[in-house]
């Protein structure tokens, strides 16, 4: 089986590229941006609009496209129309790649969406059944493109799945998880021992497992599958534990989440406020039952592999 993974030089892609490199029987070639890629044999460098590259010549011959390229933890935009610079790399190119997909016989294309084209928060898990409803413009280039990518594959030979996974952690990890781990590392005291919340998770080394599944799992064609740990877990809890994972104390002020939200909308933090003080969860029950697959490892562990030695596998 010949495998095209984009986005070669981020975060996610490294962790999958690593298993699939040592998985016997498969052939691996890349897409990223960035032009150098350590211990990746067959590589392409996107270097062209995003709506009009050609990638004909890299997808000869591949059985199947795992698209983890994307615009996303743009924790400080800049932008002066956000959606608009999200569409250009979540929708735009993704179609692009999608229909030079089909044009090459591509037998199946594995989009990672996000769990956020659900929304930021819930009072209940969300489920495969609910209707989207994204709030934030990465959110919305990426509902976009699911549905750009079923119009596409509807009444085509190539196969789509689409998973949807929570905030994903792990070594090197960017974005909420990176300034999480920047506040325990720094010992600052944090005002979040009263939060009473659950939240979703998965480690970048559960979700590229379900990737590697999601390869030739028959059952998984047409479908959208979403992932966690399988343990939910709140904010101060998830800081204790990660603190715990790199050896060092948790600070947590017990400050009362009406009050946590008030200062952040006065300083303009009232998006990190939500995330930090609301709840997320994901049942991914029915992927249970769908695939038979379940996380191979537990928040725990994931953690001691995120601050253990670099050994240890993601």
């Amino acid at each position: 089986m010949k495998v095209l993974v984009t986005g070669a030089s981020g975060f996610m892609a490294r962790s999958l590229l690593a298993r699939l490199r040592a998985t016997q029987g498969l052939q691996v070639v890349t897409l990223s941006r960035k032009k150098e890629l350590p211990d990746v044999l067959d590589s392409s460098t996107l270097n062209q609009c995003f709506s009009t590259a050609n990638f004909l010549d890299l997808l000869s011959g591949v059985d199947v496209v795992v698209h983890t390229a994307a615009r996303a933890h743009v924790l400080n935009e800049t932008a002066a129309d956000p959606l608009a610079e999200y569409r250009k790399v979540n929708v735009d190119f993704t179609l692009n790649l999608a229909r030079q997909c089909v044009q090459s016989q591509v037998k199946r294309f594995i989009y990672i969406s996000s769990i956020g084209v659900h929304g930021v928060t819930s009072d209940r898990p969300f489920t495969v059944c609910d209707v989207p409803a994204p709030e934030e413009p990465y959110a919305i280039s990426k509902i976009e493109a699911e549905r750009g990518l079923v119009n596409l594959c509807q009444a085509r030979d190539m196969e789509l799945v689409i998973i949807r996974p929570p905030l994903i952690y792990g070594r090197e990890a960017p974005g909420n998880f990176a300034r999480m781990v920047g506040w325990v590392s720094s010992g600052i005291p944090l005002p979040l021992g009263a939060v009473d919340n659950r939240r979703s998770l998965i480690s970048v080394a559960n979700l590229v497992d379900l990737i590697l599944v999601c390869l030739d799992h028959p059952r998984a064609a047409g479908k959208v599958l979403l992932a966690s740990d399988g343990e939910d877990v709140s904010t101060p809890d998830l800081l204790r534990r990660v603190a715990r994972a790199m050896g060092k104390p948790a600070r947590l002020i017990p400050v009362p989440t009406t009050v946590l939200r008030a200062v952040a909308s006065l300083v303009g933090k009232k998006s990190m406020a939500r995330r930090l003080t609301g709840s997320l969860q994901v049942d991914m029950s029915s992927t249970t039952a769908l695939l038979g697959w379940t996380p191979p490892f537990s928040l725990d562990e994931s953690l001691a592999q995120c601050f253990g030695s670099p050994d240890a596998r993601q």
